[in-house]
């Protein structure tokens, strides 16, 4: 017997939704985001029941050059094993009968609800694949940020630091080449690859409000999406933290440009699969200003995909990711 949730939709709540003709209208998604990164990213089937097994090369063998009637020693490389978790994000939604059935639509009311839980999850989902950590949130898949997070890591050497201080009032900017053997997402093996819903139709239910133990009928839906990803080959992602979008603004800021041709020249082939910068809207902005010049002199472009123009830097599209915030910490 499954119970009703006390932030299931209220008769007021449908009320808010209709037009004056009583017909659900199309609802101005004032929270929606612009998450592009999803529309990128790579994904397989990984090859354990919760995430994915790599195998990295860390060392190679020695080689020596031998003179006649003299041999060598034989040599060997060096693998290492890195398990990635996946993690599972869930949601229900529950509507009485009643309420549901009210305008005489209950197909497109149900739809109005379910956009908002498939946007809702996909701003988790992108959230998470920049500031997720499984070391603090065991639930969640670890992102890029914990992984290059410190200038004397291993792989520092794809931080290229943008010289912000100290306050925590910072984005950064990402450069990430997709590919089954560079960076990409996965989902656990046997199951399936994006966000799936379940249409449970009318069941009965238990309310919370009123007299304990009562019962309705409800339309339910259930909504699940097992991620995670890969980081096969560190090379192949470049963070650009430490930026301060106040210096931006007040023109004070770090070059952006400068900053993403370095990153670009710390990935050791752009060609080894789908390379794209990721930003906030501030930091495109900023970069727009920037680049004025640049687009004239033919530094900057755009290109036309998928019917639309996409800003490129150096043959490398832009794109937008409201889920990278302006409140980081410093990178040091």
């Amino acid at each position: 017997m499954a119970t009703l949730q006390s932030n299931a939709l209220t008769l007021a709540d449908h009320a808010k939704r209709l037009d004056p003709d009583g017909k659900t209208p199309m609802i101005v998604e004032m929270l929606s985001q612009s998450n592009e990164i999803l529309d990128d990213m790579l994904f397989i089937e990984g090859n354990l029941p919760t995430g994915h097994r790599t195998t990295v090369r860390t060392g190679l063998p020695t080689v020596a050059w031998r003179l006649l009637n003299q041999g060598v020693q034989p040599s060997k490389s060096t693998t290492a094993q890195i398990d990635e978790q996946c993690g599972i994000m869930e949601a229900w939604s529950e509507v009485d009968k009643e309420v549901a059935e009210l305008n005489g639509n209950v197909g497109s009311f149900r739809l109005s609800e379910a956009s908002s839980f498939i946007e809702a999850m996909s701003q988790e989902k992108a959230s998470t694949l920049f500031y997720g950590n499984s070391g603090v949130a065991p639930e969640e898949f670890t992102g890029l940020a914990p992984r290059y997070s410190s200038l004397s890591a291993d792989n520092a050497q794809n931080i290229v630091d943008a010289g912000g201080d100290a306050a925590a009032d910072k984005s950064s900017i990402w450069l990430v080449v997709w590919g089954q053997n560079s960076v990409c997402g996965i989902y656990p093996k046997g199951s399936q690859a994006g966000l799936q819903h379940e249409d449970l139709g009318l069941v009965t239910i238990e309310a919370t409000a009123g007299i304990a133990g009562n019962r309705l009928r409800a339309y339910q839906d259930h909504f699940t999406w097992k991620c995670g990803i890969a980081l096969k080959d560190w090379r192949y992602a470049v963070r650009i933290p430490n930026i301060k979008v106040a210096d931006l603004a007040a023109g004070s800021g770090p070059d952006l440009i400068d900053l993403m041709i370095k990153a670009m020249h710390r990935i050791p082939n752009l060609n080894g699969g789908k390379a794209a910068f990721y930003m906030n809207r501030s930091c495109i902005q900023y970069l727009d200003i920037e680049r004025r010049g640049d687009v004239k002199s033919g530094g900057m472009t755009y290109a036309e995909v998928d019917g639309k123009l996409v800003p490129h830097f150096r043959g490398v599209p832009i794109r937008t990711t409201d889920a990278l915030t302006e409140t980081e910490s410093q990178v040091s």
